[in-house]
């Protein structure tokens, strides 16, 4: 039964049969390819064609933009489910990453005001992709069970830093355009065909940080997996997911990994959301799964992370 409705941004990545059969409702971002305005998303429209398009653009040199998701698109989304006495909970990419979720708050109280029987709870998933939609479809799967928007948004505040993300990219200079990396940083890297494995950090908000950086695209590959081997929890009884941006060969060997020599039964695997997408480039393939508490990390675990390197906000 759906006691209320949910909610997420475009850049949680759930594929979009997913999206139906959870009934879950998509507020896409917009992004600019050589002035051309185009949804992240659109409903009835083949993800999968709309990214392949994205990416090969991108590969040709198109210039492109993203910007956040607004407070009155996301009053405008919202409205419908609260109008009919239904509450809403909304799900964002990283706070670290966006400035969707603060346009989330905003949205919430002038909602709240309008409809004063309703309740949206706004939260940061402390991810982006599909480390953010698994986040999403556990929620509906909690709200399909009869659980509360209060419970589940709960269950959301409680398990984001337990969903670890892990990607690599394939050329830096989306990197470096984005600010991430320095133009050096990115000449040399690219010279020396470094490969960098980038996560959703501990950092409050969350951001994207360096975690290793590997000689070539095979170790980059084999780095993530073990990460995920040595950061996973019950992986064999956990839903996985796998994000890529038009480099479906690596997303399809880091899943027969995970299924070989890994025991992981159920894996999603997706094109990279858009939106995201743009500031890692095409080649970025990212790995998804629950796992040690972010937020948790021992003092150990921390020089790590010395080449830490934010991503700028939309």
């Amino acid at each position: 039964m759906n006691t209320f409705e949910i909610f997420a941004d475009s850049a949680a990545n759930i594929p979009q049969e997913l999206v139906k059969k959870h009934n879950i409702n998509i507020i896409s971002y917009s992004c600019t390819v050589n002035g051309e305005e185009r949804l992240c998303y659109e409903p009835d429209v083949d993800f999968v064609q709309t990214a392949k398009r994205f990416y090969e653009d991108m590969r040709n040199g198109a210039d492109v933009k993203t910007s956040l998701v607004d407070e009155q698109r996301i009053i405008d989304a919202v409205t419908p489910a609260m109008k009919n006495g239904r509450d809403a909970l909304l799900v964002t990419v990283s706070s670290g990453v966006s400035g969707t979720y603060n346009q989330a708050l905003n949205a919430k109280k002038t909602l709240e005001k309008q409809f004063p029987a309703c309740k949206l709870y706004v939260c940061d998933s402390a991810n982006a992709s599909m480390g953010e939609g698994l986040l999403v479809l556990k929620a509906a799967d909690l709200r399909d069970m009869g659980e509360s928007a209060e419970v589940c948004a709960k269950w959301v505040e409680r398990n984001a830093y337990k969903l670890n993300s892990y990607f690599t990219v394939s050329d830096l200079k989306y990197l470096k355009k984005g600010g991430r990396i320095s133009a050096a940083a990115a000449i040399a890297g690219t010279i020396l065909n470094i490969k960098p494995v980038l996560r959703a950090d501990s950092g409050s908000p969350a951001k994207i940080s360096v975690v290793n950086k590997e000689r070539g695209r095979k170790k980059a590959l084999a780095s993530i997996l073990e990460l995920c081997r040595k950061r996973a929890v019950n992986l064999e009884n956990q839903t996985v997911a796998i994000t890529h941006a038009d480099c479906e060969e690596d997303a399809l060997y880091i899943a027969d990994t995970l299924k070989t020599q890994y025991g992981v039964k159920n894996i999603i695997i997706e094109y990279y959301d858009l939106c995201t997408g743009s500031h890692a480039g095409p080649g970025t393939v990212a790995l998804f799964f629950m796992g040690k508490d972010r937020k948790a990390e021992s003092a150990a675990e921390q020089p790590a992370l010395a080449g830490k390197a934010a991503v700028q906000k939309n």
